[in-house]
């Protein structure tokens, strides 16, 4: 297991570690980043839930930590071997931890209340189970909003078989954030007010404004239309995120001021695994003066594809391997989707050192154009006329054709589909996506039609059995749903294997 930073240590210690700072230590010096080979491959974790208080903002607040650090511990496991990892929960609620991307047990995983009763205060719990499986993966909460409040982690699989591609040096990149404000707080305020920390909305005197700039009567009947329709939505074209101002962002729990560096030799081929812990936002993810050659996607080997940047959804990895070949520093820079802030670290040859930042950009404005490719190809895809007034340059993150992809093209799995009131009514073009560049070149973006998996997943002939599940909600009481029906409004009963759960 990697050292790390213990958010109650020195300030003397803390300034070399790669985990967070504690509540009153002092940012002098980067924090240095340890590769992965320093990391001990195990099969037997011990985890401790427990209420600490941290210091990301210069105020003192109390975060859910695993082991005593935001994020929690690296678990560096191998795969074919069976593990056990006893959680044991110090907090004065009931948890439990979803492990992100693997196959395991349905009673080894799941939510409290509906796969299992969870893991009550002062309760151990042993999850047991066989690695079937190897790449970059987390874990994290999956009870109340404990994994915004700090209960998350990487998770690394080392393969049986040796990899299809080479590199010479890896580390762990996640990305997160983090807010002051207690999560239950947050989700009160957004179900009061849908943009309750949106400060980007278009006032009345800038709505006039852009009346008054139409070149013509059509142009600016054309602008009160778009205007009216997100009012019937109630949304806003601003609201990209439901973060605002008052959130950091992190590298491995670093800010940006603390420097998260990852020490390369020029020449080295550096692979980083990229994990977005983020709870609410998605991240552009680039090192200005390097190509990323991604390899893996969510753990699956994939046709080495090069781009200059990927977005990042939300639980998302992807590794990517980059070749540094000058003596200087780069910058990875994560800017948020909706441009309301950026993580960033830094490769370099020795600590210290530091590359420069890029420029955060514009915060995006979205069209209804936009909207509708958004909702027909999510990941990728954009409007089929451009957006002029778009301001994102990584609006849409590719782009759709302008006409319906063949049948054969799968939609996106990432696509938002149904059940949003007000949004009945919006063209819902599906496709695959496309990107700039032509085949074997350096791709501006990555789009997901870019990701071939190495091994093809060869599904039964037919489905065993027919679910019909429609995501729903209402985004203006910011409620989500399935079917129609909250959580509190369904009906189930516990499975009968739920009564052999016990704790340790």
């Amino acid at each position: 297991m990697p050292r790390r930073r213990f958010l109650q240590g020195t300030a003397g210690m803390a300034a070399m570690l790669a985990w967070p700072l504690g509540a009153n230590a002092v940012v002098k010096e980067s924090h240095l980043a340890l590769p992965l080979s320093s990391s001990r491959v195990d099969n037997k974790f011990e985890l401790t839930l427990a209420r600490t208080q941290v210091n990301f903002s210069g105020t003192p607040a109390s975060a859910i930590t695993v082991n005593g650090t935001v994020p929690g511990p690296l678990l560096r496991m191998h795969e074919g071997r069976d593990v056990t990892i006893a959680l044991t929960n110090r907090l004065d609620e009931v948890t439990a931890a979803h492990w992100h991307g693997l196959k395991v047990p349905n009673n080894m995983d799941g939510v409290p209340g509906v796969t299992f009763p969870g893991i009550k205060p002062g309760e151990t719990f042993q999850y047991r189970f066989e690695l079937r499986q190897s790449g970059t993966y987390w874990y994290h909460s999956h009870a109340i909003l404990q994994e915004p409040a700090g209960f998350y982690a990487p998770l690394i699989i080392d393969p049986q078989e040796r990899e299809p591609f080479g590199y010479d040096r890896e580390y762990v990149v996640m990305l997160s954030e983090w807010v002051d404000t207690p999560p239950e707080k947050v989700l009160a305020n957004l179900k009061k007010v849908e943009g309750y920390y949106n400060d980007r909305r278009q006032t009345l005197p800038e709505l006039y404004a852009e009346l008054q700039a139409a070149r013509s009567p059509q142009e600016r009947e054309a602008i009160w239309r778009e205007r009216l329709a997100w009012a019937r939505m109630r949304m806003d074209p601003t609201d990209a995120t439901d973060g605002g101002s008052q959130w950091q962002f992190l590298v491995h729990g670093q800010r940006i001021q603390d420097n998260w560096t990852a020490l390369f030799k020029p020449g080295e081929r550096i692979r980083l695994r990229l994990i977005n812990a983020s709870a609410m936002n998605f991240f552009d993810v680039s090192i200005p003066g390097l190509e990323l050659t991604v390899v893996q996607a969510d753990g699956q080997n994939v046709r080495p594809v090069k781009v200059r940047e990927l977005r990042m959804g939300n639980g998302e990895t992807y590794d990517v391997i980059v070749k540094p070949n000058e003596r200087k520093a780069y910058t990875l820079f994560a800017a948020t989707s909706g441009r309301i802030g950026f993580a960033r670290g830094t490769l370099a040859p020795e600590l210290g050192m530091e590359g420069e930042i890029p420029a955060l950009g514009p915060r995006p404005v979205r069209t209804m154009a936009e909207m509708a490719g958004a909702h027909g190809g999510g990941h990728g895809a954009a409007s089929s006329t451009p957006a002029v007034t778009t301001a994102d340059p990584h609006a849409g993150h590719g782009a759709a054709p302008a006409a319906p992809a063949p049948a054969a093209v799968p939609a996106d799995p990432h696509a938002m589909h149904g059940g949003m009131k007000g949004m009945d009514s919006m063209p819902m073009p599906m496709g695959g996506m496309t990107t700039d560049a032509g085949a074997g070149a350096v791709k501006d973006r990555l789009a997901y039609a870019d990701l071939e998996a190495l091994t093809p997943m060869r599904l039964p002939a037919g489905p065993a059995k027919k679910i019909d599940m429609r995501l729903t909600g209402d985004m203006n009481r910011y409620i989500w749903s399935i079917n129609d029906k909250k959580l509190s409004q369904a009906s189930f009963s516990m499975p009968a294997w739920a009564s052999g759960w016990r704790s340790a």
